[in-house]
């Protein structure tokens, strides 16, 4: 663990795509037990953030720390089993498999057999819907079944902090509640979360502290409260003062 029990570090990191470059100097950090979200318009390199920790995107320069090990040279699937799982925007579930089978999916880095069965015994805990549809074709899910599909498959790789790519995309505002109220459950249950979320309000409401991106950097970084409370943030990402 890092000091002042900060569990990620992220350093001034510069990710490219080509030759363009989407993050200018990222750095933040998240301390165990919190939730953290990231706000920002389409473009301002959220997502680039998220997946440059889990190693999908190389940084160019900078430096990525978990628990105080660097984690930015390793592959993506090391930093999986090093405790980091990303629940991806759009889902991504494998639709030609059962729901049983996504969640197996999901605990390919873990090979104890005691451990995979208790954690699809916390998800199915977490979602009911997902026990009831164990044999049903992902594919043949709802919007919403999906989405807790893709947290749970996320959670069978027992991972100490969950990254959440847009949760709420696509969703009813009665299912978004009930995806937020679970992120808050599986948050007090000791697991940390970075939390990428379009609709602000509810990201802010949920989470302890915040930081807004604009074209590849932060710009702002804040306790959720003061962020809600923030003129310049009402009015860029809330709809105006409420």
């Amino acid at each position: 663990m890092g000091c002042d029990g900060v569990m990620l570090q992220v350093e001034n990191i510069h990710v490219r795509y080509g030759r363009v470059e989407a993050l200018h100097g990222v750095t933040l950090e998240v301390r165990e037990g919190e939730i953290v979200t990231l706000l920002g318009a389409n473009g301002a390199g959220k997502s680039t953030t998220l997946n440059a920790i889990c190693g999908i995107f190389k940084t160019t320069e900078g430096a990525i720390r978990f628990r105080g090990d660097n984690i930015h040279t390793l592959p993506a699937h090391e930093i999986v089993t090093r405790g980091v799982a990303q629940v991806p925007e759009g889902r991504r579930v494998f639709g030609t498999l059962s729901v049983r089978e996504n969640l197996n999916l999901g605990a390919y880095t873990c090979n104890d057999n005691a451990r995979n069965q208790s954690n699809l015994q916390r998800v199915y805990a977490l979602f009911p819907r997902l026990a009831e549809r164990a044999g049903q074709l992902a594919g043949t899910l709802s919007g919403g079944e999906q989405q807790m599909l893709a947290i749970g498959r996320a959670l069978m790789a027992n991972p100490k902090i969950l990254l959440l790519d847009e949760p709420s995309l696509g969703l009813a505002p009665l299912l978004v509640k009930a995806i937020f109220d679970t992120i808050r459950e599986i948050n007090r249950s000791g697991l940390t979360v970075v939390l990428v979320e379009q609709n602000a309000r509810a990201a802010l409401k949920l989470a302890h502290r915040g930081y807004v991106m604009e074209v590849g950097r932060i710009v702002l970084e804040d306790t959720a409260d003061q962020l809600l409370a923030n003129p310049d943030v009402q009015k860029a990402y809330l709809g105006g003062v409420r």
